[in-house]
């Protein structure tokens, strides 16, 4: 504490409480905006299934408002930064401090201890959290909101090791029950077991999976043997979930690090087409906090100056901007998962691109 003391002056504090202030409270403001239309859009949802307040807390919001928390995040820290230094600045606060012998980037210590601090809580919440509370709001949006959404995963083709190869005919991710199912198993080039199944299912109890109406056939050279198992079942054990056959395009963002860390490794063997989404999940999660350090700069370099007429026009140049970045963000997903842009380039060029507008902006405010 001692340590912090002699760090911290009266003016870092002052800002510091600023910060987080008008963060918080803008943060919260907007959060109730979202629920309030979000309820009044998803209120026959929750009437047709009979939730009482508390389901609908539990088994929804519980899991929504962290969501809208981190997606408003990058947002929020830019239009609190841009408010009230646009109103010190207005009220003629900032000038005595610089004319006080304090250089501008040590004005700008505060206003990154504070960055600092939403930095470690949006990283944290992206590692630890989001995982396990996306779980609640994807469940509840594919099992009610989305119901009548094709639920089925046709035409699968799959490596699951480097001797095995599988198709499925279709897969319903609502029962985990696949039709039509053919496994082949080489030894190099050669082909050394086919197996047919009309239907295959996943024991969640047992965790394996059960065939039925089944035929084998093993090849060893010239010799073939054939194993017929009509009405009868078998269970087997393949490196294989059903959530590897989801037809939801939200089933990434509810994985742990964990699993996201043994499903990339999967996909470099099998090459189900996904890699991208994969990757750029993980690096969503590590390298989007960076955004408040970026969101804060530029926030600062634009409304540090007094500019006649008050607040507004650095507010709307800073609600313009962090609009252009949440697009540009956007854009750089699609273009990730669906036009070749590897995945590391996607995820750090938003904010690289911002970070040397702020540079930019950094050079050009008044000192």
């Amino acid at each position: 504490m001692n340590f912090i003391r002699q760090r911290i002056k009266i003016i870092d504090g002052y800002i510091i409480g600023k910060y987080l202030g008008t963060f918080v409270y803008t943060l919260v403001i907007f959060v109730v905006i979202i629920v309030i239309f979000d309820l009044s859009e998803k209120l026959d949802d929750f009437l047709e299934n009979n939730m009482s307040i508390w389901q609908t807390i539990s088994q929804y919001y519980a899991g929504s408002i962290p969501f809208y928390v981190n997606m408003l995040s990058p947002l929020i820290n830019f239009i609190a930064v841009i408010f009230f230094t646009a109103k010190m600045a207005d009220q003629t606060e900032i000038v005595p401090i610089l004319s006080g012998g304090v250089s501008f980037n040590r004005f700008l210590r505060p206003y990154f201890i504070s960055a600092f601090i939403i930095f470690s809580l949006n990283l944290l919440s992206n590692l630890y959290v989001l995982p396990y509370t996306n779980r609640i709001k994807n469940k509840f949006e594919n099992e009610v909101v989305n119901k009548n959404d094709p639920y089925i995963k046709t035409g699968i083709h799959m490596k699951v090791d480097s001797n095995t190869y599988i198709f499925i005919d279709n897969f319903d991710n609502k029962t985990n029950i696949g039709y039509r199912f053919s496994l082949d198993k080489f030894k190099g080039d050669v082909l050394k077991k086919k197996l047919w199944a009309e239907q295959i299912a996943w024991d969640s109890v047992k965790r394996s999976w059960k065939l039925s109406n089944y035929t084998i056939r093993n090849v060893d050279g010239l010799k073939e043997t054939m194993v017929y198992a009509t009405n009868k079942q078998k269970d087997t054990v393949l490196d294989m979930r059903p959530n590897d056959f989801s037809a939801y395009q939200n089933v990434f963002e509810s994985m742990s690090n964990k699993e996201l860390s043994d499903k990339i490794k999967k996909e470099r063997i099998r090459g189900s087409g996904i890699m991208s989404d994969l990757l750029f999940e993980q690096y969503k999660r590590w390298l989007q906090p960076l955004s408040a350090f970026v969101l804060t700069l530029i926030g600062v370099a634009l409304s540090s100056r007094k500019v006649r007429g008050g607040v507004g026009l650095p507010l709307g140049i800073g609600i313009i901007l962090s609009f252009a970045y949440i697009v540009l963000t956007q854009f750089a997903k699609m273009f990730s998962t669906k036009g070749g842009l590897p995945p590391l380039a996607a995820t750090i060029l938003p904010t690289l691109f911002f970070g040397l507008l702020g540079l930019y902006l950094l050079r050009r405010a008044p000192k």
